[in-house]
């Protein structure tokens, strides 16, 4: 009874998330070769390193001064060489046509224009259009929520698919648990087209299992973040959500002008140093510096020798966009055990861990992923199809035997 509700469950679980995995799983093959499809495609946009990176602050006012209409709110200085300035238009000033802006991080100069999350119309703008299919459906909040109800169910349902992948109980069967669950991990390529697609999706699913638990959870993370915080402190300590996603408290309302880029960014600096020295990190190079102006914060990230991942810089503080108070410390290893899980959860999510091997292996996963999906559908259709024509063919045959009834009973009477 348990393994037929199990079996149920991983159906309709499966029939439902299989349309958004076959998205996710693909895109999230594309983007484990970021950085060189970005390259590729539109190489003007990354010059690579090439001397010494203007400071966030000078970039935020170069991009400003070309555009009067508009503000910056976010500096990433991730990609060597360039600098991505988010902007957005003044108070009752007319849409930019872009929400991105392109410098490069040595000279200032303006590299492109980009709308993130739009559909592309030109080459470098497909892997950002790519970016925001895998993390929001290109459909901004409404495809986030929608992909978190996603990772949360493919959670539950990766507990599910191991189960049903275990041998049921044989008392007669002379195997060991072992001998009886091995076959689970073969395909059987001479087999009929519905076997291979069965031991396919059971096989494919039991492989990658750990890596396959790791991309749904840390969705969960991206999606659901506080599901995901809620669900770590029950077990672990770990930061709020504050400190990775746009902060949840209101602003402070007491009349006074948020910082200028240059008290901001010196008022990161500073307090990351302080933050440095009580924890004894070191400081490897700025990452970004975000102002959350509807909130009256400011984020200011860095690289450390604390982070986890092989690029990405996650050592964070918040502080108050006013008074420069600090709010929160995010370090990515060795305060809390709950952040240093999840610091190893995305870091395994977007392939910066492990070099090129860790990366080839997150690309085929993302196509086992869109298998998987297929496939499950492919073996609900065939069970589906043969379910209809056996009740098909026992109505035939009812109504057959009803008909051969009918007339011996009409004789009978005659």
């Amino acid at each position: 009874m348990i393994r037929h509700f199990f079996v149920w469950l991983h159906r309709w679980i499966g029939l439902t998330m299989a349309g958004f995995l076959v998205v996710v799983g693909l895109t999230g093959s594309l983007l484990a070769f970021l950085p060189e499809l970005n390259h590729w495609l539109a190489p003007h946009l990354h010059p690579g390193a090439h001397g010494p990176t203007l400071d966030a602050a000078t970039l935020a006012r170069r991009a400003e001064s070309s555009f009067p209409q508009a503000r910056a709110n976010t500096i990433y200085l991730g990609n060597p060489g360039t600098a991505g300035i988010g902007m957005e238009p003044l108070p009752g000033a007319a849409p930019l046509g872009f929400n991105r802006l392109v410098l490069d991080a040595v000279t200032g100069e303006e590299l492109g224009r980009l709308e993130r999350g739009a559909l592309p119309t030109a080459l470098e703008e497909i892997m950002p259009f790519v970016y925001s299919l895998h993390y929001q459906l290109a459909m901004g909040p409404t495809g986030e929520w929608i992909l978190g109800i996603i990772a949360l169910a493919w959670t539950i349902d990766c507990f599910v698919g191991f189960y049903l992948t275990l041998p049921a109980r044989r008392r007669a069967s002379g195997k060991s648990f072992l001998g009886r669950w091995a076959p689970s991990f073969l395909v059987k390529w001479r087999a009929s087209a519905y076997r291979v697609n069965f031991d396919l999706h059971r096989a494919g699913g039991l492989w990658l299992w750990p890596l396959l638990f790791v991309f749904a959870w840390s969705g969960v993370f991206f999606n659901l973040n506080d599901v995901y915080i809620a669900a770590t402190k029950l077990v672990l300590d770990t930061t709020d959500r504050a400190a990775w996603t746009w902060p949840a408290q209101p602003p402070r309302d007491d009349g006074r002008e948020t910082m200028s880029w240059e008290e901001a960014q010196a008022t990161g600096v500073r307090l990351m140093n302080e933050q440095a020295r009580a924890h004894g990190f070191t400081i490897e190079r700025p990452d970004a510096l975000y102002f959350f102006r509807s909130k009256g914060l400011v984020q200011y990230r860095v690289r450390s020798n604390l982070d986890i991942g092989d690029k990405l810089g996650t050592t964070t503080i918040l502080f108050d966009a006013t008074t420069g108070d600090l709010v929160m410390v995010r370090l990515p290893s060795g305060l809390k055990s709950g952040d240093t899980l999840t610091s190893w959860l995305l870091a395994l999510h977007m392939a910066d861990l492990f070099g090129l091997p860790y990366r080839i292996l997150v690309c085929v996963a993302g196509i086992v992923i869109a298998m998987l999906s297929v496939t499950g559908v492919y073996i609900w259709w065939r069970k589906r199809r043969a379910r209809r024509l056996s009740a098909e063919r026992a109505g035939v045959l009812v109504s057959h035997v009803a008909d051969e009834a009918l007339a011996l009973e009409q004789q009978n009477a005659s």
